[in-house]
């Protein structure tokens, strides 16, 4: 197909698709003249990894251009190329805690990392941004917090297996990292929602005492 077809096929402006080629997020076609390349369906499969890495995730052009990379080379695992992808995902940034809470932060997620047998790389944005999250409870006086991390861990974890094989069944590696832009994004906000539903139906169970007026009762 020309570039206008697959424009229309990708829903992708021919614009863009020349802007994709230029950084090099888009592999040529093949050259038919010199003003003139076909195009097939490996670039409509592209093109939607390519606009689910910058406009869903929200990676930089470089980062998308790593990660693309990565997934490309015969010489790194798929594992390495989700970490890459994983690691220009968007994440809460705290302010930054004084050294005593970040202390006490990086303790904790040792602890919970020994407890788990996780693994984890300092200096990484998803340790940071955890590590920021635990020093602003700390230093808020919201330590005791700690105490019910574990259990967020396990439903975390859960969470994340079905993640990892939702996306395992994916027919190809573009789909697999395109999926996990996808799940990871669109799977946060779920979970915001459901927590919140959750909630709701919980506390109405958890106060319904004596004295108290529940949800239910109350409708």
């Amino acid at each position: 197909m020309r570039m206008a077809e697959l424009s229309r096929e990708s829903g992708v402006p021919v614009a863009t698709i020349k802007y994709y080629l230029r950084e090099g997020l888009l592999h040529p076609g093949e050259r038919t003249s010199p003003n003139q390349a076909r195009y097939d369906g490996t670039h409509i499969q592209r093109l939607r990894l390519v606009r689910a890495l910058l406009d869903i995730g929200g990676l930089s052009v470089a980062t998308a251009k790593d990660v693309l990379a990565a997934l490309d080379s015969s010489e790194v695992s798929l594992h390495h190329v989700l970490g890459v992808t994983q690691y220009g995902l968007p994440l809460a940034n705290p302010e930054q805690a004084d050294e005593e809470a970040r202390a006490w932060a990086w303790a904790t997620l040792e602890k919970l990392m020994d407890e788990r047998d996780w693994e984890c790389e300092e200096g990484s944005p998803v340790v940071e941004s955890l590590i920021g999250v635990l020093a602003t409870m700390y230093a808020l006086g919201y330590a005791d917090f700690v105490s019910v991390l574990g259990r967020y861990a396990e439903a975390a974890e859960n969470v994340a297996e079905v993640d990892v094989r939702y996306i395992a069944d994916l027919p190809n590696p573009e789909s697999i990292v395109e999926g996990m832009v996808v799940g990871t994004l669109f799977g946060d906000a779920l979970l915001v929602a459901l927590r919140r539903l959750a909630q709701a139906n919980v506390s109405a169970t958890v106060f319904d005492t004596d004295g108290k007026v529940s949800r239910r009762e109350a409708e």
